[in-house]
């Protein structure tokens, strides 16, 4: 088959589409943001990538199947454009509204653009215990059976040590920012453990060489957390507004959920008690046990 992959952004959601290659032994063509390029050029002979500055050179084809995993207009707009036997995911409908192809549901219907409303899809998302990649395969067909990220080499830094913190998240979700990660840097270190917190790069691969030279990287449900579920990373992660249940542990993962998960369920506004309602404690013991559990 020839298949085109629609996923712009955010990066961390584009490294856990990458399993998807995995199951597609044709060429596949996927189209992201310019900045997440360096992780999918290379990856293997019959993929390429392009921006979407570079959209139109996607054109060059007929596609098989077209998996749109983005809801904008403005991307929908562009899939309509092209020629392709099959959809799976968001289009743009007859009367310029934006909708998704019906085995698509079981991710959209959680999404921004649910049928349901974004409450309800909200309510939704909190009860599902399906995993993103578990959502996505039996949409196309495929049973999900633990297939691993596909990641590109890395770029050395030299940075490395014991645990390295991922201390944010981004300016979108600033309730992912737990209020103790200085505490327990200190924590750590008056351990004789070697902790790095992990500095802004300009090259996303050196971010992910950053994260490989740790053996455990905690943090909030962020790039980092992705970087290292790809890399067989030992990782700790803080839930305290976006579901744990969507992320797929691959037998390296420990998971922190917030007591107070359902009263925050992915709101993007801001409120202390959400960053605080972790103890240092728990997060401290369980980094110890990641630790001892792979030495």
């Amino acid at each position: 088959m020839d298949v085109l992959i629609a996923k712009l952004g955010a990066t961390g959601d584009v490294v856990r589409t990458t399993p998807l290659l995995r199951r597609f032994s044709g060429h596949v063509s996927w189209l992201t943001e310019a900045k997440n390029s360096p992780l999918l050029q290379g990856l293997r002979e019959n993929l390429r990538c392009a921006s979407w500055e570079q959209r139109d050179v996607l054109r060059d084809r007929k596609y098989d199947l077209v998996i749109n995993l983005e809801d904008t207009l403005e991307v929908g707009h562009y899939v309509k454009s092209l020629e392709f036997e099959q959809l799976f995911g968001a289009y743009v409908d007859t009367s310029g509204t934006l909708r998704y192809t019906n085995d698509s549901r079981g991710w959209f219907d959680l999404s921004l653009i649910s049928v349901y409303g974004k409450d309800k899809a909200d309510k939704i998302k909190l009860q599902n215990r399906r995993t993103y990649q578990d959502l996505i395969f039996s949409g196309l067909g495929f049973q999900f059976n633990g297939e691993t990220y596909v990641m590109p080499e890395s770029t050395q830094t030299g940075l490395a040590g014991d645990i390295a913190i991922a201390p944010e998240a981004g300016p979108v979700w600033p309730m992912k920012n737990w209020a103790y990660y200085d505490n327990l840097k200190r924590e750590l270190e008056a351990k004789e453990l070697s902790v790095n917190l992990l500095p802004k790069r300009t090259s996303l691969l050196e971010h992910l060489d950053d994260v490989r030279n740790h053996r455990c990287v905690v943090g909030g449900d962020s790039l980092p957390m992705h970087m290292a579920l790809g890399s067989g990373t030992p990782c700790v992660t803080l839930f305290n507004c976006t579901s744990p249940w969507e992320i797929y542990d691959y037998g390296v993962q420990a998971k922190i959920v917030s007591p107070l998960l359902e009263e925050f369920f992915y709101q993007r506004s801001f409120d202390s008690r959400a960053t605080t309602a972790i103890s240092l404690d728990q997060v401290l013991g369980t980094v110890i046990a990641q630790l001892d559990r792979n030495v």
